[in-house]
């Protein structure tokens, strides 16, 4: 996350600057050798530092931002502090040709004391204004991250609940009634397998891979009861890889595309095939175009690519040589909310 640079009104620091040089004279104003040419100088010496100090401060602070992991920098305070001492005494010096008739070395110290503390008041003030841009900064993205996250979620459940599926499963189970088919109820409790899993997932952020693949193997069934030997399916996968993470519904809505924009027929079965490699979770398919393809390929990878992105900040791979399709999915052992 980039920070924004500190920007202060310069109405702000000249004010403020005068003020301060104004408030050193004060003790001078109730003296009763009051020498208004010394209450003056010695103004007009505070008010200079403090508007370099202001300056100076806006420089490093700037500088070292995104450099920055902590809440104060020392390297800049340092700097500024020793920076400060050496243009307070450079002042100090013009303060002393300017009032030559001043032993100003008694009271040098009570000037460099001074100095350093209005040194520290920028730099407090200007850190805490820098943290406050920060905590804004952090709040919008973190507003973001929420808007975008629930974005992904109503994308993915338009996905789930589609009415050109439901149509179509509706049809294979009025076909399958008709002809007595006898895998007619599973295909009833395997339909409501796959809309019960909608409903328990779409409110959660990850599911394991073992329970995403329960909803893709509901969800083959009932493809394969309108497709029959045009789908096959090849799982590789291991049983550590069921063990780690992923968004729900990832598989299975990539198992959608590959059958939405693909011949499948059982003259020319579609091969699906999923395994691991490099720490990835992998899905292929041969390249079997329709003539008229059916919707956009880009909503569900969309969505995919979204949820990838803002709720675990990994990308996904996609691989195409005109032969073959592959997705590559990062696997997530473990799961940090950021």
């Amino acid at each position: 996350m980039q920070q924004q640079k500190i920007k202060i009104s310069p109405a702000v620091i000249w004010t403020s600057s005068l003020f301060l040089g104004i408030l050193s004279s004060v003790p001078q104003l109730a003296s009763h050798a009051f020498n208004w040419k010394e209450a003056a100088v010695n103004s007009a010496i505070t008010a200079a530092f403090s508007i370099i100090m202001w300056y100076l401060n806006i420089y490093l602070l700037n500088r070292s931002k995104g450099k920055r992991k902590q809440n104060i920098s020392y390297s800049s305070l340092l700097t500024a502090l020793a920076s400060g001492m050496v243009i307070m005494f450079g002042l100090a010096w013009i303060q002393q040709l300017i009032l030559s008739h001043i032993n100003f070395g008694p009271v040098m110290l009570m000037v460099e004391v001074r100095g350093i503390l209005i040194n520290l008041v920028c730099y407090m003030f200007l850190t805490l204004l820098q943290n406050n841009y920060a905590g804004q900064q952090i709040q919008l993205e973190l507003e973001k991250v929420k808007s975008d996250n629930l974005g992904a979620q109503y994308e993915l459940l338009k996905q789930q609940v589609n009415p050109h599926f439901l149509f179509n499963s509706l049809n294979t189970l009025k076909s399958m009634a008709e002809t007595h088919d006898s895998e007619t109820v599973d295909f009833i409790i395997k339909l409501s397998d796959f809309y019960r899993f909608t409903l328990e997932s779409r409110k959660l952020d990850l599911i394991t891979v073992q329970e995403e693949m329960k909803i893709v193997e509901a969800y083959l069934f009932l493809q394969k009861a309108r497709f029959g030997e045009g789908i096959l399916f090849t799982d590789e996968l291991k049983n550590e890889d069921l063990k780690t993470l992923i968004p729900p519904f990832t598989l299975q809505l990539l198992v959608e595309n590959c059958i939405k924009h693909n011949i499948v027929s059982q003259s020319k079965p579609l091969h699906i095939k999923i395994y691991s490699s490099e720490n990835s979770i992998i899905i292929e398919n041969p390249i079997q175009r329709k003539i008229a393809a059916e919707d956009s390929l880009g909503v569900g990878l969309d969505n995919i690519k979204m949820r990838f992105t803002h709720l675990l900040e990994q990308k996904i791979e996609i691989y195409s040589d005109e032969k073959t399709f592959q997705i590559k999915l990062p696997l997530i052992h473990e799961y940090h909310h950021h």
